[in-house]
């Protein structure tokens, strides 16, 4: 670009485009979990996949499935036999998707007469079929039993919903109108992106706006590897112990990383990751790709752009056919466990590396699902999050997590909650002595109670239920959460941490407890001692 403030003001307005997309689909979105949390993401492409841009509310989980997806997409549809005011749909986990519920939409721009950049929006749509209400799967033992699976296709034209596809999709929801709601968002979250992108054009002009891409993507690369350069060189191990798979529950399983830094980049390799299973733990490549991108940046500057000059300085090593690389037909719905395991053992790995910055192991997200037993259809999803572990010199935040999937809100205030479900929130509080002691204390975890004022189904989908959060350098682990069944008598069921469709009666209540975060140093060390 022709001057430094030239630039920043392109990079922004790129930025400002893709966060507009998003803002859009949460206002015109018809299902709770969006329009209540906030969870849309949108991103800015161009052809060759690269991620330019993305909202502010956009987790990188999103932004990388949509990077990974769009080659897919032009591998079934090339470019040259798009049309303008066409948009494009997939979800199909294999391919750079994220699981049945999640849609991917994107929508071509134009430049001299070809497709040169892609406008893309994305969020959880409220039930595409499946074992449960929602997208919440935990005992699927393939991804049939997760939902439709969509592969790269038309989903509309300048005219409007292509009428095959929106038929397709009716007819395998619970939920048809908020579905179809939902889909036309993300449709008018591209095209207000797209205004907004060709105005740039109009502005820049053609080659200038590349000019300013291509240096906006240098300029982000050439940052992320000075700050890479900051880390001490060297080779770093660390695992993560999974609870179990929901399927056979005295089977933990095991995520393991070797990662190396040096001249510049980042290798994180997860060979010796245990293989796939039969069962809703696995993940795809993008989603383990951004836990693990998520896991580095966390140690590096934080005002360094995300998008694929980032990209260029971090090396992914995926197994495939392992838990963070699965192949067909093993399910996906429950990635948020392998995921959150990636980004553990990068977390302890580079807390390894730079000892002066360490974290103590989390707590991580339970994500849960509360649903109508029949017709009429309403569903609440949701999810809780666990204590983050202790930093030196600070205690860690309470019932926050440490996660990169989630919207601007993360979890659904509870007036609308329940104006549009029949239930109450009795109570939301903090778990207090929840947090793993040590030098510095873990966060503490939550409880929360829903009463039913009708019969429900509740589905649960945790982890670290089981192993608790590890204490770092003498601290203590984090006490252990759960999920649990109130009868009217008053007593306490301890639910599975993966089931599916659990039978409440109405006056019954829902108990979700969150993990604690673990301590770091000895408690003989705490201030005040």
């Amino acid at each position: 670009m022709p001057d430094a403030l030239t630039a920043q003001v392109l990079r922004n307005a790129l930025v400002v485009a893709a966060e507009e997309a998003s803002i859009v689909v949460v206002r015109s979105a018809y299902s709770t979990f969006i329009v209540e949390g906030s969870d849309a993401s949108a991103a800015i492409l161009d052809a060759a996949g690269r991620l330019i841009a993305q909202s502010t509310a956009t987790t990188l989980m999103n932004s990388m499935a949509l990077a990974t997806a769009l080659p897919e997409v032009l591998k079934d549809i090339p470019a040259h036999t798009m049309a303008e005011g066409e948009v494009y749909a997939l979800n199909d986990a294999y391919r750079g998707g994220v699981h049945t519920n999640d849609l991917l939409v994107y929508r071509p721009i134009f430049v001299g007469g070809r497709p040169r950049y892609f406008t893309a929006t994305m969020i959880h749509v409220s039930d595409l079929g499946g074992l449960s209400a929602g997208g919440m799967a935990p005992l699927a033992t393939d991804i049939f039993l997760e939902g439709l699976q969509l592969p790269p296709v038309r989903l509309a034209t300048a005219r409007g919903v292509e009428g095959a596809i929106e038929a397709i999709l009716r007819a395998n929801s619970r939920t048809p109108d908020k579905v179809m709601g939902d889909v036309r968002a993300l449709i008018a979250g591209t095209a207000v992106a797209a205004r907004r992108l060709e105005r740039l054009i109009g502005e820049y002009g053609e080659a200038g706006l590349q000019e300013g891409i291509d240096d906006y993507l240098r300029h982000t690369e050439q940052r992320t590897r000075e700050a890479i350069a900051l880390l001490p060189e060297g080779r770093f191990e660390s695992s993560y112990l999974i609870d179990e798979d929901g399927i056979d529950q005295d089977r933990p399983h095991v995520v393991r990383l070797a990662l190396e830094i040096g001249g510049g980049r980042v290798l994180a390799d997860f060979s010796g990751t245990d293989p796939q299973v039969p069962a809703a733990i696995n993940a795809s490549a993008s989603q383990s790709l951004a836990a693990a991108v998520f896991g580095v940046r966390c140690f590096l500057d934080p005002s360094i752009p995300m998008n694929d000059g980032c990209l260029r300085a971090i090396d992914i090593h995926l197994p495939s056919g392992s838990l963070l690389n699965a192949t067909p037909p093993h399910p996906c719905g429950g990635r948020f466990v392998p995921i959150y395991a990636a980004m553990e053992a990068i977390f302890q790995a580079l807390s390894e590396a730079v000892p002066e910055r360490a974290i103590a192991p989390s707590g991580i997200l339970q994500p849960f699902s509360i649903a109508a037993v029949g017709a009429p259809y309403w569903i609440h999803l949701a999810y809780d999050f666990g204590g983050v572990g202790a930093r030196p010199g600070l205690d860690g935040p309470d019932a926050t997590g440490v996660h990169f999937g989630i919207g601007r809100n993360s979890v659904p205030q509870v007036e609308p909650v329940e104006s549009r479900c029949p239930l109450i929130v009795e109570s939301i509080e903090v778990i207090e002595g929840s947090g793993g002691e040590g030098r510095h204390r873990g966060g503490r975890g939550s409880r929360t109670v829903y009463r039913f004022l009708a019969d429900a189904h509740v589905t649960t989908r945790g982890d670290r239920l089981r192993n608790a959060p590890p204490g770092r350098d003498g601290g203590s682990p984090g006490r252990l959460g759960g999920f649990f069944k109130r009868r009217l008598d008053g007593t306490l069921e301890r639910l599975p941490s993966k089931a599916n469709n659990v039978r409440f009666a109405a006056g019954e209540a829902f108990v979700v407890e969150t993990t604690g975060g673990a301590g770091l140093g000895t408690p003989d060390q705490a201030p005040g001692r």
